[in-house]
């Protein structure tokens, strides 16, 4: 069943990801453009996972699986620049400020860092059945959420408190929150996937975002047909 379930998730975030590339070219949400990488990541991640009983134990999969991590790695410290940028767009004054612009890419860049030396150097992958589900994973158990999971998902609900207040959406909330509570609570379902369903309500409560502060672009009706963003 969850073959079945990774495989949706993946058709899903690959209708998402087309969604982003044309809310970014008709609304011209410059945040947009953070979470394209972000969507791309999990297209594969749930892609790879779906496919891994096709595939078989082997070298291969253990590779296809290993870079998983270092995409997730690279990619979900975007959620900050994505969160600053929003904020942003939210016309809130603090967040223009140069030094706070620094401070977005220098966390993103050190939570990049956190996650290769906590998570992906020296990791070491065992094959792992579960649920009919083939895939690699750490041979270490978990002791909890990633320290970069945790930063992310605070700036994320910090971030979505102030957009409610600002802009009256409450949407970036409810996903930010549903996915906090969806990665803490062990639910009573017999399911790998539960975790990546939390993760789809909150990119699309994101996308959701992008859309709601988006501005449609106007075409000038000139002899050269320029096209003009409002500012």
């Amino acid at each position: 069943m969850d073959t079945v379930l990774f495989s949706l998730l993946a058709f899903v975030y690959t209708a998402l990801f087309i969604s982003a590339i044309k809310i970014f070219k008709s609304r011209y949400v410059v945040s947009t453009a953070f979470l394209l990488p972000v969507i791309a990541g999990l297209i594969y991640d749930n892609g790879i996972i779906a496919s891994g009983r096709l595939i078989g134990e082997g070298t291969l999969l253990e590779s296809l699986n290993l870079a998983r991590f270092w995409i997730h790695a690279f990619f979900t410290p975007l959620l900050v620049l994505f969160a600053w940028k929003t904020l942003e767009q939210a016309d809130i004054c603090l967040v223009k400020k140069s030094w706070v612009r620094l401070s977005a890419f220098v966390l993103t860049a050190s939570l990049v860092l956190i996650e290769l030396l906590t998570e992906v150097f020296g990791l070491e992958l065992e094959p792992n059945w579960e649920y009919g589900v083939l895939s690699y994973s750490s041979s270490e158990p978990s002791s909890g959420p990633p320290i970069m999971v945790l930063i992310v998902s605070f700036v994320l609900l910090a971030t979505s408190v102030m957009i409610w207040r600002k802009q009256k959406w409450a949407w970036f909330f409810i996903g930010s929150f549903l996915m906090i509570i969806g990665s803490t609570v062990q639910l009573p379902v017999e399911s790998g996937a539960v975790t990546n369903f939390f993760e789809l309500i909150l990119l699309c409560s994101l996308l959701g975002t992008a859309y709601f502060q988006g501005k449609p672009v106007i075409r000038k009706s000139s002899p050269e047909h320029r096209t003009a963003f409002p500012t």
